[in-house]
């Protein structure tokens, strides 16, 4: 009998995790990977555009903000701009202790996930933002 991980929701979603320091990012994929989520990974802002661009699918997009190139905000500043870029719900995962969720909407973002992560809070607004109304 096989092993089941993760959530129903889980069951073939797809995120794209977009964060410039390497531990941190291959960190989020083995614990979404173990949750049974599918993974995209990109290093900044311009490499998730492009992966986009060439047709990488994600249901949910993970943001780091700052990032050396391309960061956080001119990735959420070139996504309208590309009509050829799927509307994908986008999640702000940032260091930045000021950060509140009243900031991440107002830049387009459906949820905050402050660093360090916390995985239940990650896994629980994961599921929040997946499930359908």
């Amino acid at each position: 009998m096989p092993v089941t991980r993760g959530s129903a929701v889980a069951n073939a979603r797809t995120v794209l995790i977009v964060e410039d320091n390497l531990i941190e990012r291959e960190g989020l994929a083995a614990v979404l990977r173990n949750e049974g989520y599918g993974i995209v990974l990109a290093a900044n802002g311009k490499e998730a555009t492009e992966q986009l661009q060439a047709g990488a699918s994600a249901d949910v997009i993970l943001l780091d903000m700052v990032m050396a190139q391309t960061d956080g905000w001119e990735f959420l500043k070139l996504l309208p701009k590309n009509p050829a870029l799927p509307t994908i719900p986008i999640i702000i995962v940032t260091g930045l202790a000021t950060a509140t969720l009243e900031w991440a909407c107002s830049l387009g973002a459906v949820g905050l996930i402050h660093k360090p992560i916390d995985v239940n809070h990650l896994k629980s607004e994961l599921v929040r933002v997946l499930t359908p109304d």
